[in-house]
């Protein structure tokens, strides 16, 4: 397992390298047409790289929650919830429990961020909270987990940064040239008339195709990992049926996630973009296939190991060629399935009562009061209410606040 985290954390450093090369050939011929001394453009590629990077590395979190909308939770607040989050804290071996975030949305999705395990978070939406019952929970919440043990989100936030730098630039860039910097371009290139125009031609290019390259290049970053994360979260659970029955619902919930956008996009376990009303589809640049993701854990019938994770890919493909290197799988013994957890032996709530619980929740995080009349209505009363007493709607009774 550790050859295949080190095998993608070189393939994403050579990723990220290729991306910043990019950057700086943009910065090189902006640079040239602008100021005409190449050297310019690349000093201001470089810092502003340099600044959102560090902004990324240490705040990038904290700017993923925020965006998100986020809301910190504790045990007290969503006992179930933080006790399937230990458990696959401890199943995976991370050294702290991550951070548990709510998203109060009623699409169903869940994301892991951080900068490494001591200082991680999952974040989860209140609708995949609703939705799910045990296993299909623990099988998103392995899923993130992987990716935190994987070392998937730094990279991923680092990649993210990049890539708005390289569409920054790029669409300003192209502004500025196209109303008005087009004749003081000319006049400052060097090279007379004929290298001005083929500088023009070239920056015009790049300008077009970098932000294309570098969005495939954090595609191809992102599909690999979800592979990965899946097998771990199999793993993690020893049920990997739990994992494909979520990921079932997550693809078929017609909600939009109101708080994502393309930087965040990557992050989450399914592509939040989709059509209003319509179920998730299967052409996404940023996950792999719905239904091939959930083809390959339902044929793991051999094991839960990476080794049937593996065999199981290869028997979706029909290729003899599988998703994890030999290292990883030979360093992985035998690992058995378990049964679905029994709902009654563990209490599991309806799907009525964990509609309760996540309002309510939900209800005390923004600081509502709740008083239950005595007819068993609850009553939520905002925080800056301005009224004494609230009436019952239902029995008419007036209560005092």
């Amino acid at each position: 397992m550790w050859e295949q985290i080190r095998s993608n954390q070189i393939r994403s450093a050579v990723l990220v390298a290729g991306m910043g090369l990019v950057l700086l050939a943009i910065g090189y011929f902006l640079g040239l047409f602008f100021f005409g001394n190449a050297l310019g453009g690349l000093i201001i590629a470089l810092i502003v790289w340099a600044v959102l990077n560090l902004i990324a590395f240490f705040q990038g979190d904290n700017i993923l929650l925020r965006l998100s909308r986020a809301k910190k939770v504790s045990r007290d607040d969503l006992p179930r919830l933080y006790n399937v989050v230990e458990e696959m804290k401890i199943a995976s071996g991370l050294e702290k429990i991550p951070d548990i975030y709510i998203i109060d949305d009623p699409a169903l999705n869940a994301f892991a961020t951080g900068r490494d395990p001591n200082k991680a978070a999952v974040a989860i939406t209140s609708g995949l909270l609703q939705k799910l019952n045990r296993d299909e929970l623990q099988g998103v919440i392995g899923h993130e987990i992987a990716h935190i043990k994987n070392r998937d989100v730094l990279l991923m936030a680092m990649c993210g940064v990049l890539l708005g730098t390289i569409v920054i630039l790029a669409w300003y860039a192209s502004r500025i040239m196209l109303f008005g910097g087009m004749a003081g371009g000319r006049r400052s290139s060097s090279g007379g008339g004929s290298a001005g125009l083929i500088i023009l031609v070239v920056a015009i290019v790049l300008m077009i195709l970098a932000p294309i390259m570098a969005q495939l290049i954090y595609f191809a970053i992102s599909r690999k990992r979800e592979y990965l994360a899946d097998a771990s979260s199999a793993l993690y659970t020893r049920y990997p049926e739990g994992l494909a029955s979520a990921l079932e619902k997550l693809g078929a919930s017609t909600a939009q996630l109101k708080s994502a956008n393309k930087a965040t996009a990557p992050m989450y376990i399914i592509n939040p973009f989709r059509k209003k009303g319509m179920a998730a589809s299967n052409l996404t640049g940023t996950h792999p296939p719905l239904s091939e993701r959930i083809r390959v854990l339902r044929s793991m019938a051999g094991g839960a190991s990476f080794t049937d994770y593996d065999g199981a890919y290869q028997q979706v493909h029909g290729m003899g060629k599988g998703i994890l290197p030999a290292p990883a799988l030979a360093a992985t013994g035998a690992v058995g399935l378990r049964a679905a957890t029994p709902e009654a032996a563990q209490e599991e709530p309806s799907k009525v009562e964990r509609v309760r619980e996540t309002s309510d929740m939900m209800w005390r995080g923004s600081n509502y009061r709740t008083i239950t009349c005595d007819c068993g209505t609850k009553l939520r009363v905002p925080p800056k209410f301005w009224a004494n007493n609230i009436r019952c709607p239902h029995c008419g009774r007036t209560h005092r606040l």
